[in-house]
């Protein structure tokens, strides 16, 4: 059994990304989630109503421990079982100006994105190379690239990110695992709802928020074997809000 697993992937881009994995790619699909079970399984019912299988795990990717204990579980009871696609999606915000910034906004922050990134990854890194076959893609954020003013923390973390993709890209290349970042924009998400989308839309070039469903393309295309000589790459998706 080939697996493919989404961190954050009960709603919003990661929701997206397990349909459009279930639509085009013939993986079962470990579905992440850390507090809205009933997202989850409504995901994963979509998830089968395209044709696919998967199921849901619930854990934070933040909590190292949490993670190693579910997955290991996991990995016990589907011996059989091969993980070929990670993708670290999970994310969260908490903005506002550094000045007046929390210890615990900024770590919460950089926990779930960077250190959520290493916990997963870090689990499965071993069996990647051993078969010498994967494709892991991160999200990243636009804030990654050019910071966004009010979120220090979260720039902070998605530049993280970034930087580690494409070191890790290096180290493994050789052994046929691609890593990637994809770089959303602005996205219509419930992340978004509370935007001021008649402003911010004059900022960009296409004229429009993105769709879930366009960021879920492009990861789609970068797991599968169409994408094998890139590598190391951030994909930026934005309308030319960033170009």
């Amino acid at each position: 059994m080939k697996c493919a697993i989404v961190t954050g992937g009960s709603r919003g881009i990661g929701k997206a990304i397990c349909l459009k994995i279930a639509e085009e790619h013939q993986y079962h699909l470990l579905i992440n989630y850390h507090s809205n079970e009933k997202a989850a399984l409504e995901t994963l019912q979509e998830v089968r109503a395209l044709g696919g299988t998967g199921e849901i795990l619930k854990f934070d990717v933040a909590n190292a421990d949490e993670v190693q204990k579910v997955l290991t579980d996991w990995t016990e009871k589907n011996k059989e079982a091969i993980v070929e696609v990670v993708v670290n999606n999970a994310g969260i915000t908490s903005d506002g100006l550094f000045m007046w910034m929390t210890q615990k906004d900024w770590s919460s922050v950089i926990n779930t994105s960077l250190n959520g990134f290493y916990n997963v990854t870090q689990f499965f890194i071993n069996q990647l190379l051993r078969n010498r076959y994967g494709r892991i893609v991160n999200i990243v954020s636009v804030s990654g690239l050019k910071g966004t003013p009010g979120q220090t923390n979260y720039s902070a973390a998605k530049a993280g990110i970034i930087g580690a993709t494409k070191a890790l890209a290096q180290e493994i290349a050789k052994r046929n695992v691609t890593v990637n970042a994809v770089a959303p924009g602005f996205i219509e998400t419930e992340m978004t709802d509370d935007l001021d989308k008649k402003e911010l839309v004059k900022l960009i070039p296409a004229n429009r928020f993105g769709k879930a469903e366009e960021v879920a393309d492009l990861v789609s295309f970068l797991v599968s074997k169409k994408s094998s000589y890139i590598t190391g790459e951030v994909i930026n998706i934005n309308g030319g809000i960033y170009s």
